[in-house]
């Protein structure tokens, strides 16, 4: 086993300091409480992009940001679905990383406040960003970005729904997408991989926690099969948009996220990085880890190349 990076570390040891009570004997009223409260002191102060508005699609509110240098008609743009297991989170609680991808892409960057489970499972995440990403498509002007140059992407939980609508995208069930960025996502529900039992404890998220964001996610236990929630399952990844894929050595989540991006490689295209000393959810802690940094680097450069052949295809 790698070992662990210094600044995951010490972020391991703040955690067992504070000795906060485990997300599964929570409510998910005081996990999202919690959540909302704490995550900034593990983040830098946001930086500053040209512009940061907050809209409503319908009842679903989202915020924008467009980055320093994006232009104000045409801009390439990204849908960004925050982390949290589909129970906790908000575009705030991850506006560092749409800010930084904002400035370092020269991008619009729009994040939904999507519904979340457990009253609000399975389907209405999925259902929340298709709506945006569709209207971000049919409506580019109202967002200043070219609606052939929208990329989805997200963390975690996050990251599982942004790999479910490239799917929807590449099937004909939403606008086409030019890359997807996924930072350590949840592809299998089924939750059976080795990292599981490696990672169970002691490297912040955990195998219970993970269970107890699957119970309250899913509609019924069987459910975890389809590929709309384990995209990891699904039968062929075969024109799907390509992908910037970022996984953490030391998590639970880590086979799954290996499994799916080595299945883009194979089957779709992939740039695949991994930071072995590092924990789940590292890229949001900014604050304490200077390797986020060096992900969200690593996932603009991705996209910037990925964006350029679409550009230069439509020469």
């Amino acid at each position: 086993m790698t070992a662990l990076d210094l600044s995951a570390r010490r972020v391991l040891d703040l955690m067992a300091r504070e000795n906060a009570p485990p997300i599964e004997t929570l409510s998910p009223e005081e996990a999202r409480t919690g959540f909302l409260e704490g995550f900034a002191a593990l983040q830098k102060p946001l930086e500053e992009v040209a512009a940061t508005e907050e809209r409503f699609l319908g009842p679903l509110r989202l915020r924008l940001w467009r980055g320093q240098g994006a232009p104000a008609e045409g801009a390439p743009a990204l849908l960004y679905l925050h982390g949290g297991g589909w129970v906790v989170g908000a575009p705030e609680s991850h506006e560092d990383i749409c800010r930084i991808l904002a400035n370092l892409a020269g991008a619009v960057v729009v994040s939904p406040d999507y519904r979340l489970a457990p009253d609000h499972p399975y389907p209405a995440a999925v259902e929340d960003c298709a709506a945006l990403l569709a209207d971000m498509a049919a409506h580019a002007d109202r967002y200043g970005i070219d609606p052939a140059r929208i990329a989805v992407g997200g963390d975690s939980a996050g990251g599982n729904l942004a790999a479910v609508l490239a799917l929807m995208a590449r099937d004909g069930a939403l606008p086409q997408v030019t890359a997807q960025i996924l930072i350590y996502p949840v592809t299998d529900q089924r939750q059976t991989s080795a990292s599981y039992a490696a990672y169970a404890r002691d490297f912040g998220l955990t195998a219970a926690g993970m269970a107890w964001f699957r119970a309250h996610y899913l509609p019924r236990e069987d459910d975890g099969t389809d590929w709309r929630l384990s995209p990891l399952l699904v039968s062929s990844l075969e024109d799907v948009a390509p992908a910037f894929v970022a996984l953490a050595g030391h998590d639970v989540l880590y086979d799954e996220g290996a499994a799916y991006a080595e299945r883009l490689q194979m089957e779709a295209e992939a740039i695949v990085r991994t930071w072995p000393g590092q924990i789940h959810g590292f890229v949001s802690m900014g604050g304490l880890i200077p390797e986020a940094r060096d992900a969200l680097e690593a996932a603009a450069e991705a996209w910037a190349a990925f964006d350029a052949k679409i550009g230069r295809a439509r020469r």
